[in-house]
């Protein structure tokens, strides 16, 4: 769940828990010199900042399509929400799982990496997101993956990267 919702954009909390099951599964991803990749793209549905008319699409590639389709299988999962609570005894719900779920999913993450979870949120899926675009040198154009409407707000999370990385940064060697 956790790689999927950071790799289709940073998705928002309530997003993961309506996330659908995607498929519209397009042609596999080609780049130069790359062995082909899976590609899936997901219909997000209504958003938080869509219109009632305007259905949001966001794309995985490579191992978060993997991922996803492994957990599908697992959970035996062919429609309705993706993303669903699993009993103490492994019984995968029929419902999605709640919002809240996903921020304590994600804080258990943390902990089991050796990571102090109270550093860790749902929202730093999102922000997190943009912020490693930045890191990585991807274009502000990461906005159409992540659906940012504010091109100040997904700009601060750049300009923050760029700071770090720049030449003003390296007066002093």
């Amino acid at each position: 769940m956790l790689m999927v919702a950071f790799a289709s954009g940073g998705r928002r909390r309530s997003e993961i828990r309506a996330a659908p099951r995607a498929t519209d599964h397009r042609a596999t991803d080609r780049c130069a010199g790359w062995r082909p990749l899976p590609s899936l793209a997901i219909h997000l549905g209504r958003t938080k900042t869509s219109s009632g008319e305007q259905e949001d699409v966001v794309y995985l590639t490579g191992r978060p399509v993997d991922a996803l389709n492994a957990w599908m299988t697992a959970a035996r999962i062919e429609s309705g929400s993706v993303f669903r609570g699993i009993g103490r005894w492994g019984t995968v719900s029929k419902r999605a799982i709640d919002p809240q779920s996903v921020n304590a999913i994600l804080k258990q993450g943390a902990e089991m990496a050796g990571l102090d979870p109270g550093e860790f949120s749902a929202h730093g899926l999102r922000s997190g997101y943009l912020t490693e675009a930045a890191n990585r040198g991807v274009p502000l154009q990461a906005m159409q993956q992540s659906l940012h409407r504010s091109v100040t707000q997904a700009a601060s999370y750049y300009n923050n990267a760029e700071r770090k990385q720049g030449r003003a940064a390296r007066l002093i060697m």
